[in-house]
């Protein structure tokens, strides 16, 4: 299954908060970047985002993105745009490490 226009543009929307997301298709699935930097993406509909020590206090479940692919954390709560925006700024923290 792939990830729905409408979806996407949810999620988009939901991170408008931060100024510099960028979003690319790849295969009917999408990757986010925030200042170039990849962070995650959405896969068949699920908000996803690479694993790091900083986002590991937030308690999310580990979820595979696709067949073959490292485990991600899984983002539940998508409603909330701030929730959003500390997740992935902890994580590009430490990406950029």
């Amino acid at each position: 299954m792939s990830t729905t226009k409408d979806y996407k543009d949810f999620i988009l929307e939901q991170l408008s908060i931060l100024n510099d997301i960028t979003c690319r298709p790849m295969m009917g699935e999408y990757l986010l970047y925030y200042s170039g930097l990849l962070f995650g993406g959405i896969y068949d509909d699920r908000l996803l985002v690479k694993i790091v020590d900083g986002n590991k206090k937030y308690n999310m479940e580990e979820s595979i993105p696709y067949d073959g692919a490292k485990p991600m954390f899984l983002v539940d709560d998508v409603d909330n745009p701030e929730a959003l925006r500390d997740i992935i700024l902890d994580t590009c923290k430490d990406l950029k490490k």
